[in-house]
């Protein structure tokens, strides 16, 4: 259908509070159904994509599909054909996965992507959404454009928006309104052909048929990766239909009560009843909009530290590895250091940053990189993903069984702990913490820093200080500086503690604290993360005086 659209202004007033992150706006869903809320943000976000700006653009839309979504996508339309958009690229019923968005705007070269989710934060009327953008090179906007769109937002006095009809979603094709398109496509299929491409599924195939003792169970947890694990586990791997659950995609994702929709042993309850129960060999799930995963087996947990490592040093198991090369390894700064040993052994580059990995990408310096909080990808996109870490561990397993029939996960993670030693890790999470006294414990611990007062000071029984300081991360290719990302505390014994503020909740601060310690005597590599970490973990805890400024006596979550 082609129509000639008119496009109207309308008068508006700005909201203060609409600043992204790199992982976008995230409110409550109150928040963005308030007057105009959406569509401010909406045009602040097309007033500030680089020259040449939202005129003749092509943008991919889609998100997890959580509660509000598809009043906004209409919306997204409305206001991007009023802005000259020339065309969106919409995900069927407007769902696609973080990685799958990240894929379609590399493959079909648009200016970038509008993205509808708040990750793993709980969905539902009285929950969370979120809105992030997307640049040309699949990855997230950095701080410069983020910041132009918090600058938009807080001078709009008006938004554009056109006419267009409400938009059938649910039907695949092209729809034509005079000079501006909608295409809506198959949410899966571009992504489940990226992955066919990255791995060896004739290799993985072969591998589930010899081994008559593996059992795999994914779980989708009702978010976007649902029809993505159908179409890959029981269409292209052809496994029996009880080999994935909840995968539907639901608006409050199952309605269920988690403090959020993480795929971590913490929120996925019925996964880890269902391996342990039912004796699951390789158990895996992703959260909301697709971006992380974990991997789990009867008895085994794999830290998503320890993950990213076993996966980088077994990477010439994967095919597009294979063909690339293994150019460059990056972690987040608060993930533990065994990917360190393993770029060490491999002669390659190690980035120690935050999550500004895509130039690095860009530059052909960095093919692998993870952090501690379940998320694993590599430079096939610019975002993280997922089931291409459930893909390659099942790569991984498919390789070593040919090798050692019958191999498990705890042997694969014990051979690797046997070679690089292990670097135990453990994560607190105190969630909804009153932000000023948070603030403040931070801002106590930069004191200690800046004074100096910390290095040689001697923490709990045995632990000294070798030095401490207020990470900031450069870019190796821009120069650009990020800085604030977290207290970090390096203790002689070569143990870690970093403290950081989270701003990825709607609401509250979260006030994270993670503690590390390497350990290489082999007999001392079957610990129970918590009684192995028991010292550090104390005297972190005195350190910053957690207790007294959160007003909690125990961490809301513990990883």
């Amino acid at each position: 259908m082609a129509s000639t659209l008119t496009v109207q202004t309308v008068a508006t007033q700005a909201y203060p509070d609409q600043k992204p992150g790199t992982s976008g706006l995230r409110k409550r869903v109150r928040v963005f159904e308030q007057a105009n809320y959406t569509a401010n943000f909406i045009q602040a976000t097309l007033t500030a994509i680089p020259a040449p700006g939202a005129q003749g653009a092509t943008l991919v839309v889609g998100g997890d599909g959580r509660y509000y979504s598809p009043e906004a996508v209409q919306t997204i339309i409305r206001v991007a054909a009023g802005n000259g958009v020339r065309a969106l690229i919409i995900g069927h019923n407007g769902i696609l996965s973080t990685p799958a968005a990240s894929n379609l705007i590399r493959k079909r070269k648009a200016t970038g992507g509008i993205l509808l989710t708040a990750s793993h934060n709980p969905g539902g009327p009285d929950n969370d959404f979120g809105i992030k953008y997307n640049v040309s090179n699949g990855g997230p906007a950095p701080e410069s454009i983020t910041n132009r769109i918090f600058e938009a937002s807080r001078s709009i006095t008006e938004y554009r928006m056109a006419d267009v009809p409400q938009v059938d979603l649910s039907t695949i094709g092209v729809t034509e309104f005079g000079g501006f398109s909608v295409e809506v496509v198959d949410s899966v299929a571009d992504y489940v052909a990226m992955v066919k491409e990255i791995f060896d599924f004739d290799s993985i195939r072969a591998f589930l048929a010899r081994s008559q003792s593996f059992s795999l169970l994914f779980d989708g947890m009702h978010g976007v990766t649902g029809p993505y694990g159908e179409r890959i586990f029981l269409h292209e791997l052809g496994l029996p239909a009880n080999s994935v659950m909840n995968c539907v995609p639901k608006p409050d994702f199952g309605g269920k009560q988690p403090a959020h929709y993480r795929p971590m042993v913490a929120d996925a309850h019925e996964l880890v009843e269902c391996v342990e129960k039912q004796g699951i060999t390789f158990g895996a799930a992703s959260d909301g909009d697709g971006d992380r995963n974990m991997i789990i087996g009867k008895g085994t947990f794999v830290n998503p530290s320890d993950s990213v490592a076993v996966i980088a040093a077994h990477a010439h198991v994967i095919p597009y590895f294979a063909k690339t090369g293994l150019k460059g390894l990056a972690r987040s700064m608060p993930t533990s250091q065994a990917l360190d040993h393993v770029a060490r052994d491999k002669g390659v580059e190690l980035f120690e940053g935050w999550k500004f990995f895509g130039n690095l990408m860009d530059a052909g310096r960095l093919s692998i990189c993870g952090e501690e909080s379940f998320g694993t990808g590599s430079d096939h996109i610019r975002e993280k993903d997922g089931l291409w870490a459930v893909l390659a561990w099942l790569s991984i397993l498919a390789a070593e069984d040919a090798k050692r029939p019958g191999v498990t996960l705890q042997d694969i993670l014990n051979a690797h702990y046997a070679k690089f030693g292990r670097n135990y890790f453990t994560r607190y999470d105190y969630e909804e913490v009153d932000g000023q006294r948070a603030g403040e414990m931070i801002e106590r611990l930069r004191g200690f820093i800046s004074d100096g007062s910390l290095k040689g000071s001697k923490q709990g029984a045995n632990l000294v200080v070798k030095s401490a300081d207020d990470f900031a991360y450069t870019d190796p290719i821009d120069g650009s500086v990020s800085t604030g990302q977290g207290i970090r505390i390096l203790f002689e014994d070569g143990s870690r503690v970093i403290y950081r503020l989270s701003g990825t909740g709607s609401q509250g601060a979260t006030v994270r604290m993670y503690v590390e310690r390497y350990e290489s005597d082999p007999s001392r590599h079957n610990l129970d993360a918590q009684v192995a970490l028991k010292p550090v973990v104390e005297a972190a805890l005195a350190l910053a005086q957690l207790q007294e400024y959160t007003s909690r006596d125990r961490p809301t979550v513990i990883t």
